[in-house]
């Protein structure tokens, strides 16, 4: 199977190849690919609610936020003491679910 019949980026005019590129990087990670799943699937969810099923420390799960945040690959929304993140609509980021649900 070739490549680009696997995973197919639609290139927005207005997303340089650099941007794109730091975008798969930071994506890349598998924690944060499990990460991004649990959100897909979730739509909204607190980093202990992810912790706890990725059976990960809340501070590293945490820190792969911080990272996908500043990235704009996830939302951070607070209400009263949590945080809570959900994905934005974003034509990347929605490439990316159909490719990671698609393949995981």
């Amino acid at each position: 199977m070739r490549l680009d019949s696997m995973f197919c980026i639609v290139y927005h005019s207005n997303m340089h190849l650099n941007e794109l590129a730091k975008l798969m990087r930071t994506a890349g990670d598998e924690s944060r690919l499990k990460i991004l799943c649990i959100i897909f699937n979730k739509k909204k969810v607190c980093v202990g609610e992810m912790a706890e099923e990725l059976k990960m420390s809340i501070a590293i799960v945490s820190h792969h936020l911080q990272v996908m945040s500043k990235e704009k690959l996830v939302i951070a929304t607070r209400e009263g003491k949590r945080i809570w993140y959900e994905i934005p609509k974003d034509p990347f980021v929605k490439d990316l679910k159909n490719f990671i649900c698609k393949h995981k």
